[in-house]
């Protein structure tokens, strides 16, 4: 069965394998998340299943979410998400999703979006060389050549310039969990997840084993 969970990142840290091998691993509370709805090819031309996720006020929610909970008769939840997954029909509405639908050893992949880092010069946002550093040196850490003299006379489309960097919704693929703790819901995955601690990510079974 294809699983899917919502989870909150915790921080990082590190474990050690039989082996003696120090892991480092992110420690994500993932769920309880209820099944909310769930969508079949008949009735709505594709599977998937809506996800809910996180304690919020009853006043902090709008009145069309609310009714949309209230349908199926569950408290309103921070966070809603819908998972495509080609075997939805074997869910079932208010079905609770806890850490344990994974166990150690699966490969998965997290989404979420990543750290923010502001308005960012070339060398940092995009790994350009600066200049030489000598003080007779007038070009440091600037952007460089934006055109080539006369010809042609203009900046190419898609140059390397500063700008906003990070906040972007990115995915990190085929991550191994290495522990699966069910009494405190978290999960253990090797290597880094995007996002700050306290950020909101959405785990899933890998597209590419």
């Amino acid at each position: 069965m294809k699983k899917a969970i919502i989870a909150k990142k915790v921080g990082m840290t590190q474990v050690f394998s039989p082996e003696g091998e120090i892991i480092p691993v992110t420690v994500l509370e993932a769920g309880p998340c209820s099944v909310v709805q769930v969508k079949s090819l008949a009735k709505d031309g594709y599977e998937a299943i809506q996800v809910s996720f996180g304690a919020i006020k009853a006043k902090n929610v709008t009145k069309p979410v609310a009714g949309h909970y209230e349908k199926v008769d569950q408290e309103p939840k921070r966070r809603l998400k819908e998972f495509r997954l080609e075997d939805a029909a074997s869910y079932e509405i208010g079905q609770e999703l806890k850490a344990d639908i994974f166990e150690a050893g699966d490969h998965v992949d997290i989404s979420g979006v990543s750290k923010g880092k502001g308005f960012q010069g070339n060398i940092k946002r995009h790994g350009q060389s600066r200049g030489p550093m000598a003080h007779g040196s007038k070009y440091h850490r600037a952007v460089g050549s934006m055109g080539a003299s006369s010809d042609p006379s203009r900046v190419f489309k898609g140059k390397n310039l500063p700008g906003h960097m990070g906040s972007e919704n990115c995915t990190v693929q085929n991550m191994t969990i290495v522990k699966a703790d069910a009494e405190k819901n978290l999960l253990l995955v090797k290597g880094a997840v995007p996002g700050s601690n306290g950020s909101i990510v959405y785990v899933m079974d890998t597209l590419k084993n």
